[in-house]
Parts: structure tokens; sequence; C-alpha cells
């Protein structure tokens, strides 16, 4: 029984109207409180940026446990995977793989993956017009996780195609999830056998995550689920953000000369981006216990989304947040989410995008949009299906 003091809105934060453009929606969910129920989905949302970060940072009262997405049956079937348990269980599958993820071991790929984004981006520039997303964005964060776990090249193909569906089933069991479930269990069994121990080249993560259960760090049954996991959360936010950063920055050109001019500005800017289009929009908890917020009580075990894209925008946390700063260096912004389940990528994913924004900006002077972008629609996942640009080359 919800409380008269609660807020309730009847808004579906997955119809497709919304998901093209959230934001009104989510300036609407903050001023009606901290906490506010969706009757159309019987959860609540928490819209600001205070709460968000809070819950993201509290495991235990807000829990991934058969939680992290909206429908229960859908949950179930991720019980016991990196995204869908809390500590101790989440440690021990986040510790299989945090050497290899540790800032050392990545700083030690920084050269490499920077020589790769040139050997990609050079051709494309060369073109003078090109696809963000299908031709850069698509493509590079692929290749180069894909090397890292080692997976052979038959099983690259269906990656994007599988991640797609796997954070479908996040959201509501509607129309968008149906579709996406066949797709999702498909893709699932078929990189199982590919990211087979004999399938899987020697020395990559997925070796790594092998050797795991043949110590008994992890069960047998843990390998497949785990290096999925990787390998989605490796990629997703990358992509989406060097494709949502691109579309930004090319309706900015004064942005675009600010960065060509002091590199200084591209880590800082590739955190804005984050910011200002979160690619994970939003991810659930169960709450353990009754959580207040001011006058309003979540009960215990009620489904609460944490709204990232609404926080990430809340003028409460950030100045003019619905416009794009070169310069503001959003720093504790929720774009990887924050706490234990804070993206365990993030550390790769700044590399990746930040060579890839530095070998554009090495030959190109402008940057313009050759068309209308078009939105990809998940119900979890923000980003672009495609982005066509003209660009202007140009040494700095």
């Amino acid at each position: 029984m919800l409380s008269t003091t609660t807020p309730v809105s009847d808004v579906d934060i997955f119809d497709d109207e919304v998901l093209n453009n959230p934001y009104p929606v989510y300036e609407e969910l903050r001023e009606l409180g901290p906490a506010v129920h969706l009757s159309r989905h019987n959860c609540w949302v928490l819209p600001r940026y205070a709460q968000v970060r809070a819950a993201s940072g509290d495991h235990e009262r807000f829990s991934s446990v058969d939680s992290v997405g909206l429908d229960p049956a859908l949950n179930e079937r991720r019980r016991g995977g990196v995204l869908a348990s809390d500590p101790p269980e989440h440690d021990v599958l986040r510790g299989v793989l945090s050497e290899s993820l540790a800032p050392r071991a990545l700083a030690g790929l920084r050269a490499d993956i920077g020589r790769r984004a040139e050997e990609l981006v050079a051709p494309l520039v060369e073109r003078g017009t090109f696809d963000v997303v299908r031709d850069l964005a698509r493509v590079f964060p692929v290749s180069v996780v894909a090397d890292l776990i080692g997976m052979p090249l038959a099983a690259r193909e269906q990656v994007l195609r599988f991640a797609d569906a796997f954070f479908n089933t996040f959201g509501p069991l509607n129309e968008r999830t149906r579709r996406s479930l066949p797709v999702a269990e498909t893709l699932f069994d078929e990189l199982a056998a590919l990211m087979s121990r004999d399938n899987l080249e020697p020395g990559g993560w997925g070796e790594a995550v092998h050797r795991a259960a043949d110590r008994g760090v992890i069960g047998e049954h843990q390998v497949v689920p785990l290096l999925r996991a990787y390998l989605v959360a490796s990629m997703d936010t990358t992509i989406n953000a060097i494709g949502s950063g691109l579309w930004l920055l090319a309706q900015r050109p004064e942005a675009w000369r600010a960065l060509r001019e002091d590199r200084g500005l591209v880590p800082p800017v590739f955190e804005e981006i984050l910011r200002c289009e979160s690619p994970v929009q939003v991810f659930f908890r169960r709450t353990t216990c009754p959580v207040r917020y001011e006058d309003v009580v979540i009960p215990e075990q009620a489904q609460v989304g944490l709204l990232f894209g609404s926080a990430n925008r809340d003028p409460r946390e950030w100045t003019d947040p619905d416009r794009f700063q070169v310069d503001r260096a959003p720093t504790g912004h929720v774009g990887f989410g924050y706490g234990v389940h804070g993206c365990a990528g993030q550390g790769l994913a700044r590399i990746e995008a930040q060579a890839v924004l530095s070998a554009l900006l090495d030959r190109v002077e402008r940057i313009e949009l050759a068309g209308p972008p078009r939105r990809h629609l998940n119900n979890v996942i923000r980003g672009l299906d495609s982005l066509p640009v003209t660009v202007t080359t140009g040494k700095v």
C-alpha cells in the first residue's frame, strides 16, 4: 500500500518516444521527489543524483541479487553472475580478472591501443565521409576486447547482436524484450561453444578465467557467464560513448577546436560525454529493508531503478546540466555506475575512447554531420545506430 505522500507517475520509461528523448521525463521525475513509484511497472525509480550515487554504493540495502533487471523470471536466469551478485560472491567473480584490469596492466596496453586506433581512423579520414557508429565505434572496441579475451574470429560477429539483446532483457517484458529473448538465448549457446578452452587463444583473459575454474576459485559453470559479462561490459560503454561523443562534438565546432588546441581536455571531455549521454541509463536493485527519503518510504523487497541518465543531468549536482561543456570535468558522474558494481571495464573504456579521439584530432580539422543521426532503441542502453559525418583534414 502506497502512502498518500508517495510520488507516483504512470510514465513508461521504456516507451519508444521516451527512449528517443528521455530527458523531459527525467526532469518531471526529479521534480516529483527523490524516489518515485512507477505505477505502470509496479517499481520505484531514483531520479536524482544524490540518491542514485548513494544507492549504487550501498549493496547492503540495495541488492543486485536476482534484481538487476526488472522482470523477476529473467532476473532468476542471471542468478550468480557478476552483475547479479553482491559481496562476498561478487568480489570473488570480479577478482578473477582484477589483475588484467588493474591500472598497471592497462597502462601496458595504451601504446598498442593507440596504434590500432590510428590504423582504423586513417583510412576513414581519407574517405572524407563515413559512419561513426558502423565504421568506427562498433569496430574498434570489439576488435580490442576480443583480442584481449582471445576470442576466435567467428565469435566476434555475434557479440554485438548478443549485447543488444542481452541488455534489452533488463527491461520489462515488453515487445522489445520478447524479440530479444530468443536471440540472446541462441547467441549465448553459440558464444559458449566458441569460448571453450580449446577455442580461445593462449595468454588472454579467457584463459585466465578457465584457469580460475581449474583452481576452484569459481565453478566451471561460471566460466562462460563471467566471460560474457566482461565481454559485453567492456565494449558497450565504449561503443555508445564514441558514437554519442562525436555526435555532440560535431554539433559544437568550437568544442572540437578547443580539443585540437589542448589535448589535456580529452580525458575530461570523455567524462563529460558519459555524463551528458550515459550509455547505461538504468539498472535495477532490490531493497533489503525499508528505505526512507524525506517523507517517502520505499518498502522492503521493492524493485528500484537507479536512473543513471537522469542523475547525470540533475541540476542539484550540475550547473546547466543539459549543456555539453568541454571544460566541465564532471568528477563524480555515475556514467560508469558506482560502488562495487561500478563498470569493471571503465579503465579500458577510457583508454580506447581517448585513443580514438586523439587519432581523429591528429587528422581532422573539422567534423560535421553528413545526415541525420539515427538512434538505436534499447531498454536500458542509450546509443546511436548510425551517425554519418564528413571530415575536413588538417594537421594541428
